[in-house]
């Protein structure tokens, strides 16, 4: 595919890692929709960076998990591009452990609910009111985002990040994944990155992080093979590959965790034999 010219969707563009792929994505020419509901200094200056091209981007207030918000923004989509060509699919909401603690706290209240609506529900209804403007591509892709979550549950130094729910809801993704990818193609390719831990995102940069002592930071590195965090720059070259390189790809889920899920278990030493 190229880019150029493109007219792509990225959700959760207001920071992290959605923010580096929407960047990416309008270097390369393509006009963005950049739907925000929270972190308002962030959301702001993700407006302010973009609707210096109100011709070419679109922001929008959009709450993802409400079918009206959606369908309003899929309709200023087809009003001003016609058409569909990029879904990123970056929409979640996590209730870390180490900051929220049980679900049964009266804090979280609802917290389960949140992170089944953000994390896979918001996806769903996202792709389904999107779907009409993406066949209307002649080469369309949908990137759905996920974590590790999904495989780790709340186990291991990742129990500290990932809660029973946020876990559940990635595990959902990949069924998505799939089942998107048979109705939509050959036209349309659906593919899945699985993320470990990035700096933005469940690394350096959060709260959670901040929160663990440096035992806790070590022990995480240390079942990353690669032994450290992943940096946004890497999901972006991923994207980029799907979107411009992998075009026999669809259906696929790509697991960029930096060799975490390996990393818990060591190859011995080969045995002498006894024969």
């Amino acid at each position: 595919m190229n880019i150029s010219g493109k007219n792509s969707l990225v959700l959760g563009a207001s920071r992290g890692i959605g923010l580096a792929i929407a960047k990416a994505l309008a270097g390369k020419g393509a006009s963005l929709a950049l739907p925000w509901y929270d972190w308002p200094e962030d959301s702001a200056a993700m407006c302010a960076l973009f609707q210096t091209d109100t011709e070419k981007h679109i922001t929008i207030e959009t709450d993802l998990r409400q079918s009206g918000d959606v369908i309003k923004l899929v309709q200023q989509i087809e009003k001003q591009f016609g058409r569909l060509d990029i879904l990123i699919n970056n929409i979640e909401r996590g209730g870390m452990p180490v900051i929220h603690g049980a679900y049964h706290r009266s804090v979280n209240a609802g917290q389960w609910q949140r992170e089944m609506e953000t994390t896979l529900y918001a996806k769903w209804q996202i792709f389904e009111h999107c779907l009409p403007l993406l066949q209307k591509s002649d080469n369309g892709a949908v990137i759905n985002i996920s974590s590790i979550a999904a495989l780790t549950g709340r186990s291991g130094p990742a129990g500290l990040f990932f809660n029973d729910g946020y876990a559940a809801a990635n595990r959902g993704i990949q069924s998505l994944t799939h089942t998107w990818a048979r109705r939509c193609a050959p036209k349309i390719r659906v593919n899945e990155i699985m993320l470990g831990f990035f700096d933005t995102r469940h690394g350096p940069g959060t709260r959670g992080w901040k929160e663990l002592s440096k035992a806790e930071q070590q022990e995480l590195l240390n079942h990353t093979l690669v032994g450290r965090t992943g940096r946004p720059e890497e999901v972006v070259a991923t994207v980029l590959y799907l979107l411009e390189s992998a075009d026999y790809m669809t259906g696929a889920t790509i697991r960029l965790d930096g060799g975490y899920m390996l990393g818990g278990e060591e190859v011995p030493e080969m045995p002498p034999g006894v024969i």
